[in-house]
Protein backbone atom coordinates (compact mmCIF):
# COMPACT_ATOMS: atom_id res chain seq x y z
CA UNK A 1 0.00 0.00 0.00
CA UNK A 2 3.07 2.68 0.68
CA UNK A 3 3.29 2.31 -2.86
CA UNK A 4 0.22 4.09 -3.79
CA UNK A 5 1.11 7.59 -5.03
CA UNK A 6 -1.96 8.54 -3.26
CA UNK A 7 -0.44 7.46 0.56
CA UNK A 8 2.22 9.97 0.18
CA UNK A 9 2.76 13.20 2.26
CA UNK A 10 4.56 16.32 0.95
CA UNK A 11 5.89 14.89 -1.95
CA UNK A 12 8.71 18.32 -2.84
CA UNK A 13 10.00 16.42 -5.78
CA UNK A 14 9.43 13.51 -8.56
CA UNK A 15 10.91 10.02 -7.25
CA UNK A 16 13.64 9.16 -9.95
CA UNK A 17 11.89 5.79 -10.83
CA UNK A 18 8.55 8.45 -11.65
CA UNK A 19 10.89 10.36 -14.30
CA UNK A 20 10.51 9.96 -17.95
CA UNK A 21 13.29 9.78 -20.38
CA UNK A 22 13.99 13.43 -21.86
CA UNK A 23 11.83 12.57 -25.28
CA UNK A 24 8.82 11.33 -23.34
CA UNK A 25 8.06 14.16 -20.79
CA UNK A 26 5.54 16.71 -21.82
CA UNK A 27 7.48 19.71 -20.74
CA UNK A 28 5.64 22.73 -19.62
CA UNK A 29 2.15 21.72 -19.86
CA UNK A 30 -0.74 24.20 -21.34
CA UNK A 31 -4.12 24.18 -22.39
CA UNK A 32 -5.33 25.64 -25.51
CA UNK A 33 -9.61 25.02 -25.61
CA UNK A 34 -9.90 26.43 -29.13
CA UNK A 35 -8.21 23.36 -30.20
CA UNK A 36 -9.91 21.16 -28.43
CA UNK A 37 -12.25 18.28 -29.45
CA UNK A 38 -15.59 18.33 -31.07
CA UNK A 39 -18.50 18.40 -28.76
CA UNK A 40 -21.52 16.94 -29.45
CA UNK A 41 -25.51 17.04 -28.40
CA UNK A 42 -27.08 14.21 -28.58
CA UNK A 43 -30.04 16.17 -27.34
CA UNK A 44 -30.88 16.26 -31.27
CA UNK A 45 -30.77 12.60 -32.22
CA UNK A 46 -34.86 12.48 -31.54
CA UNK A 47 -35.45 14.68 -34.24
CA UNK A 48 -34.81 12.72 -37.40
CA UNK A 49 -33.18 15.56 -39.82
CA UNK A 50 -30.69 16.72 -36.54
CA UNK A 51 -30.38 13.15 -35.98
CA UNK A 52 -28.65 13.04 -39.51
CA UNK A 53 -26.76 16.13 -38.92
CA UNK A 54 -25.62 14.65 -35.66
CA UNK A 55 -24.65 11.54 -37.23
CA UNK A 56 -22.63 13.18 -39.76
CA UNK A 57 -20.67 15.16 -36.94
CA UNK A 58 -20.17 11.95 -34.97
CA UNK A 59 -18.35 10.69 -38.12
CA UNK A 60 -16.43 12.98 -39.07
CA UNK A 61 -15.00 13.64 -35.08
CA UNK A 62 -13.90 9.62 -35.41
CA UNK A 63 -12.17 10.29 -38.34
CA UNK A 64 -10.27 13.62 -38.11
CA UNK A 65 -9.58 12.97 -33.79
CA UNK A 66 -10.80 9.26 -32.99
CA UNK A 67 -12.38 11.05 -29.98
CA UNK A 68 -15.49 13.75 -29.48
CA UNK A 69 -17.39 15.08 -26.50
CA UNK A 70 -21.31 14.24 -25.78
CA UNK A 71 -23.51 16.63 -24.20
CA UNK A 72 -27.68 15.84 -23.16
CA UNK A 73 -26.19 12.41 -23.27
CA UNK A 74 -29.49 10.84 -20.71
CA UNK A 75 -27.17 10.21 -17.46
CA UNK A 76 -28.26 12.05 -15.02
CA UNK A 77 -25.83 14.87 -13.71
CA UNK A 78 -27.04 13.85 -10.16
CA UNK A 79 -25.48 10.21 -10.88
CA UNK A 80 -22.20 11.66 -12.57
CA UNK A 81 -21.32 13.95 -9.47
CA UNK A 82 -22.22 10.88 -6.87
CA UNK A 83 -20.23 8.66 -8.55
CA UNK A 84 -17.18 10.72 -8.74
CA UNK A 85 -17.72 11.58 -5.08
CA UNK A 86 -17.84 7.91 -4.45
CA UNK A 87 -14.84 7.09 -5.95
CA UNK A 88 -12.89 10.31 -4.70
CA UNK A 89 -13.82 9.30 -1.44
CA UNK A 90 -12.73 5.99 -1.92
CA UNK A 91 -8.81 6.86 -2.40
CA UNK A 92 -9.32 8.82 0.97
CA UNK A 93 -10.56 6.02 3.19
CA UNK A 94 -8.35 5.00 5.82
CA UNK A 95 -5.78 1.96 4.88
CA UNK A 96 -7.59 -0.68 6.22
CA UNK A 97 -10.57 -0.62 4.26
CA UNK A 98 -8.78 -0.62 1.20
CA UNK A 99 -6.18 -3.12 1.69
CA UNK A 100 -8.18 -6.03 0.78
CA UNK A 101 -8.32 -4.63 -2.90
CA UNK A 102 -4.84 -3.79 -3.22
CA UNK A 103 -2.53 -5.67 -5.66
CA UNK A 104 0.39 -5.77 -8.02
CA UNK A 105 0.42 -7.99 -10.24
CA UNK A 106 -3.76 -8.26 -11.37
CA UNK A 107 -3.97 -12.13 -9.96
CA UNK A 108 -6.20 -11.37 -5.89
CA UNK A 109 -9.51 -9.96 -6.85
CA UNK A 110 -9.93 -9.75 -10.76
CA UNK A 111 -13.35 -8.33 -9.64
CA UNK A 112 -12.32 -5.11 -8.06
CA UNK A 113 -8.35 -4.21 -7.76
CA UNK A 114 -6.43 -0.88 -6.65
CA UNK A 115 -3.04 -0.85 -8.11
CA UNK A 116 -0.37 2.00 -8.70
CA UNK A 117 0.70 2.63 -12.08
CA UNK A 118 0.31 -0.46 -14.04
CA UNK A 119 -0.42 -4.08 -13.28
CA UNK A 120 3.30 -4.34 -14.56
CA UNK A 121 4.83 -2.23 -11.51
CA UNK A 122 7.23 -4.74 -10.93
CA UNK A 123 9.02 -4.87 -14.53
CA UNK A 124 8.16 -1.58 -15.86
CA UNK A 125 11.30 0.92 -16.67
CA UNK A 126 9.30 4.31 -15.04
CA UNK A 127 6.16 4.35 -12.89
CA UNK A 128 3.16 6.42 -13.81
CA UNK A 129 1.52 9.38 -11.22
CA UNK A 130 -1.42 7.78 -10.68
CA UNK A 131 -3.25 4.88 -8.62
CA UNK A 132 -6.06 3.03 -10.16
CA UNK A 133 -9.40 1.53 -9.42
CA UNK A 134 -10.71 -1.26 -11.64
CA UNK A 135 -14.17 -2.58 -11.43
CA UNK A 136 -15.02 -5.88 -13.51
CA UNK A 137 -18.72 -5.18 -14.87
CA UNK A 138 -19.33 -8.28 -16.39
CA UNK A 139 -21.79 -9.75 -15.31
CA UNK A 140 -22.94 -7.12 -13.77
CA UNK A 141 -24.96 -8.39 -11.02
CA UNK A 142 -22.42 -10.66 -10.14
CA UNK A 143 -19.30 -8.35 -9.95
CA UNK A 144 -21.07 -5.70 -7.84
CA UNK A 145 -20.85 -7.98 -4.72
CA UNK A 146 -17.38 -8.27 -5.25
CA UNK A 147 -17.11 -4.84 -4.71
CA UNK A 148 -15.99 -2.24 -2.02
CA UNK A 149 -18.51 -1.60 0.47
CA UNK A 150 -17.21 1.66 1.81
CA UNK A 151 -17.97 4.18 1.27
CA UNK A 152 -21.62 1.99 2.20
CA UNK A 153 -23.49 3.60 -1.37
CA UNK A 154 -20.49 2.75 -3.69
CA UNK A 155 -21.89 -1.01 -4.90
CA UNK A 156 -25.72 0.95 -5.21
CA UNK A 157 -24.18 4.56 -6.77
CA UNK A 158 -21.23 2.79 -9.18
CA UNK A 159 -23.73 -0.16 -10.20
CA UNK A 160 -26.78 2.29 -11.30
CA UNK A 161 -23.99 4.59 -13.24
CA UNK A 162 -22.59 1.50 -14.92
CA UNK A 163 -25.83 0.81 -16.26
CA UNK A 164 -26.28 4.04 -17.47
CA UNK A 165 -23.28 4.36 -19.27
CA UNK A 166 -23.40 1.10 -21.12
CA UNK A 167 -26.87 2.56 -22.15
CA UNK A 168 -25.16 5.52 -24.02
CA UNK A 169 -22.60 2.96 -25.01
CA UNK A 170 -25.19 1.31 -26.90
CA UNK A 171 -26.79 4.63 -27.99
CA UNK A 172 -23.13 5.91 -29.88
CA UNK A 173 -22.84 2.40 -31.01
CA UNK A 174 -25.94 2.60 -32.82
CA UNK A 175 -25.55 5.78 -34.49
CA UNK A 176 -22.09 4.70 -35.50
CA UNK A 177 -23.85 2.22 -37.50
CA UNK A 178 -26.52 4.16 -39.27
CA UNK A 179 -23.59 6.50 -40.04
CA UNK A 180 -21.53 3.87 -41.37
CA UNK A 181 -24.50 1.95 -43.34
CA UNK A 182 -23.89 -0.89 -41.10
CA UNK A 183 -27.27 -3.02 -40.25
CA UNK A 184 -28.19 -2.07 -36.28
CA UNK A 185 -27.10 -4.12 -33.72
CA UNK A 186 -23.59 -4.59 -35.70
CA UNK A 187 -21.28 -3.22 -32.68
CA UNK A 188 -24.11 -5.38 -30.12
CA UNK A 189 -23.44 -8.40 -29.03
CA UNK A 190 -19.92 -9.82 -28.52
CA UNK A 191 -18.01 -6.78 -30.09
CA UNK A 192 -19.27 -4.85 -27.01
CA UNK A 193 -19.97 -7.98 -24.54
CA UNK A 194 -17.24 -6.92 -21.85
CA UNK A 195 -17.26 -3.65 -19.87
CA UNK A 196 -14.81 -2.78 -17.59
CA UNK A 197 -14.48 0.13 -15.65
CA UNK A 198 -11.84 1.42 -14.36
CA UNK A 199 -11.07 5.19 -12.19
CA UNK A 200 -7.70 6.86 -12.66
CA UNK A 201 -6.76 9.09 -9.32
CA UNK A 202 -3.91 11.67 -10.01
CA UNK A 203 -2.61 13.06 -6.92
CA UNK A 204 -0.78 16.63 -7.45
CA UNK A 205 2.48 16.17 -8.59
CA UNK A 206 5.57 18.70 -7.66
CA UNK A 207 6.55 18.98 -11.02
CA UNK A 208 4.19 17.83 -13.86
CA UNK A 209 6.89 18.32 -16.51
CA UNK A 210 8.89 15.36 -15.64
CA UNK A 211 6.17 12.90 -15.48
CA UNK A 212 3.09 11.46 -16.76
CA UNK A 213 -0.19 10.06 -15.42
CA UNK A 214 -1.10 7.93 -18.03
CA UNK A 215 1.88 7.31 -20.91
CA UNK A 216 0.61 7.79 -25.09
CA UNK A 217 -1.56 5.12 -26.13
CA UNK A 218 -4.26 3.89 -28.08
CA UNK A 219 -7.04 1.44 -26.13
CA UNK A 220 -7.24 -2.06 -27.87
CA UNK A 221 -11.09 -2.39 -27.44
CA UNK A 222 -14.05 -1.38 -29.24
CA UNK A 223 -15.26 2.17 -27.62
CA UNK A 224 -14.12 4.10 -24.37
CA UNK A 225 -16.75 6.32 -22.13
CA UNK A 226 -15.07 8.96 -20.31
CA UNK A 227 -16.25 11.51 -17.38
CA UNK A 228 -13.39 13.91 -16.48
CA UNK A 229 -12.85 16.11 -13.44
CA UNK A 230 -15.33 19.03 -14.05
CA UNK A 231 -12.15 21.80 -13.35
CA UNK A 232 -8.63 19.91 -13.68
CA UNK A 233 -7.20 19.49 -17.45
CA UNK A 234 -5.20 16.07 -17.51
CA UNK A 235 -6.08 14.49 -20.98
CA UNK A 236 -4.39 14.80 -24.59
CA UNK A 237 -5.23 13.94 -27.97
CA UNK A 238 -2.46 13.67 -30.80
CA UNK A 239 -3.38 15.99 -33.25
CA UNK A 240 -1.43 16.30 -36.62
CA UNK A 241 2.02 16.03 -34.07
CA UNK A 242 0.77 18.44 -31.51
CA UNK A 243 -0.85 17.44 -27.55
CA UNK A 244 -4.81 18.72 -27.77
CA UNK A 245 -5.79 19.48 -24.34
CA UNK A 246 -8.99 18.01 -23.79
CA UNK A 247 -11.36 20.43 -22.12
CA UNK A 248 -13.00 18.93 -18.79
CA UNK A 249 -16.74 20.10 -19.70
CA UNK A 250 -19.11 19.41 -16.53
CA UNK A 251 -22.04 16.75 -17.54
CA UNK A 252 -20.04 15.79 -20.61
CA UNK A 253 -18.31 12.66 -21.50
CA UNK A 254 -15.37 11.99 -23.62
CA UNK A 255 -15.85 9.30 -26.45
CA UNK A 256 -12.95 7.68 -28.15
CA UNK A 257 -12.51 4.83 -30.60
CA UNK A 258 -10.30 1.85 -29.76
CA UNK A 259 -8.36 -0.26 -32.11
CA UNK A 260 -11.21 -2.57 -32.61
CA UNK A 261 -13.40 0.01 -34.01
CA UNK A 262 -10.79 1.30 -36.63
CA UNK A 263 -10.56 -2.19 -37.77
CA UNK A 264 -14.27 -3.00 -37.65
CA UNK A 265 -15.04 0.30 -39.68
CA UNK A 266 -11.78 -0.40 -41.96
CA UNK A 267 -9.75 2.55 -41.42
CA UNK A 268 -12.76 5.31 -41.53
CA UNK A 269 -12.41 5.83 -38.08
CA UNK A 270 -9.28 6.03 -36.03
CA UNK A 271 -7.88 4.83 -32.88
CA UNK A 272 -5.71 8.15 -31.28
CA UNK A 273 -2.53 7.91 -29.12
CA UNK A 274 -3.67 10.12 -26.22
CA UNK A 275 -2.34 10.42 -22.54
CA UNK A 276 -3.01 12.31 -19.07
CA UNK A 277 -0.50 14.86 -17.53
CA UNK A 278 -0.50 15.86 -13.89
CA UNK A 279 -1.27 18.77 -12.08
CA UNK A 280 1.19 20.27 -9.80
CA UNK A 281 -1.85 21.83 -7.48
CA UNK A 282 -4.86 19.93 -7.76
CA UNK A 283 -5.51 15.77 -7.65
CA UNK A 284 -7.45 14.76 -10.58
CA UNK A 285 -10.05 11.83 -11.30
CA UNK A 286 -11.12 10.16 -14.41
CA UNK A 287 -13.75 7.51 -14.46
CA UNK A 288 -13.42 5.19 -17.77
CA UNK A 289 -15.46 2.81 -19.10
CA UNK A 290 -14.09 0.00 -21.32
CA UNK A 291 -16.56 -2.01 -23.97
CA UNK A 292 -14.49 -5.09 -24.99
CA UNK A 293 -15.27 -7.74 -27.29
CA UNK A 294 -15.10 -11.11 -25.56
CA UNK A 295 -12.41 -13.23 -26.69
CA UNK A 296 -14.25 -15.79 -29.04
CA UNK A 297 -15.32 -12.83 -31.22
CA UNK A 298 -14.50 -12.64 -34.44
CA UNK A 299 -12.92 -9.04 -35.16
CA UNK A 300 -12.97 -7.74 -39.17
CA UNK A 301 -13.78 -5.29 -41.06
CA UNK A 302 -17.59 -4.91 -41.74
CA UNK A 303 -18.58 -7.01 -45.21
CA UNK A 304 -20.61 -3.84 -46.02
CA UNK A 305 -17.70 -1.52 -45.87
CA UNK A 306 -15.43 -3.66 -48.03
CA UNK A 307 -15.54 -3.53 -51.70
CA UNK A 308 -13.41 -3.97 -55.20
CA UNK A 309 -12.67 -0.09 -54.31
CA UNK A 310 -12.31 0.06 -50.79
CA UNK A 311 -10.42 -3.75 -50.09
CA UNK A 312 -10.66 -5.42 -46.97
CA UNK A 313 -7.50 -3.50 -44.94
CA UNK A 314 -7.17 -5.52 -41.71
CA UNK A 315 -7.88 -9.71 -41.80
CA UNK A 316 -10.07 -11.77 -39.19
CA UNK A 317 -9.66 -12.29 -36.47
CA UNK A 318 -10.22 -13.74 -32.70
CA UNK A 319 -10.25 -10.79 -30.29
CA UNK A 320 -8.23 -13.30 -28.27
CA UNK A 321 -5.20 -13.01 -30.50
CA UNK A 322 -4.88 -9.44 -30.86
CA UNK A 323 -5.32 -8.73 -27.09
CA UNK A 324 -2.52 -11.49 -26.55
CA UNK A 325 -0.23 -9.47 -28.80
CA UNK A 326 -1.76 -6.37 -27.93
CA UNK A 327 -0.47 -6.84 -24.19
CA UNK A 328 3.46 -8.27 -25.40
CA UNK A 329 4.07 -5.41 -27.36
CA UNK A 330 5.16 -1.97 -26.69
CA UNK A 331 4.76 1.17 -29.66
CA UNK A 332 2.39 2.99 -30.84
CA UNK A 333 -0.38 2.02 -33.45
CA UNK A 334 2.32 0.70 -36.04
CA UNK A 335 3.01 -2.24 -33.79
CA UNK A 336 -0.17 -3.18 -32.42
CA UNK A 337 -2.20 -3.55 -35.59
CA UNK A 338 0.80 -4.69 -38.09
CA UNK A 339 0.40 -8.11 -37.10
CA UNK A 340 -3.37 -7.83 -38.55
CA UNK A 341 -2.86 -6.16 -41.62
CA UNK A 342 -3.82 -7.93 -44.92
CA UNK A 343 -0.43 -7.71 -47.47
CA UNK A 344 -0.66 -5.35 -50.18
CA UNK A 345 -0.94 -7.15 -53.56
Amino acid sequence: MEKLVSSWNNVQTVPEKYIFPPEKRPGNVTFNASKSIPVIDLEAIAISQDRDATIQKILKAGQDYGFFQVINHGVAEDLMNDTMSVFKEFFELPEEDKTSFYCEDGMRNNHCMLYTSSLLYATEDVHLWRDNLRNSCHPLEECIQHWPEKPTRYRHVVGAYATEVKKLAATILELLCEGLGLESGHFGGKLSEIPSLLVNHYPPCPDPSLTLGVSEHCDPNLITILQQDSDVFGLQVLKNGEWVGVEPISNAFVVNMGYQMQIISNNKLRSVEHRAVTNSEKARTSVAMFFFPSGDSIVEPAKALVDPLNPAIYKSFQYKEFIAHFLKKSGGTDVALEPFKLQAN
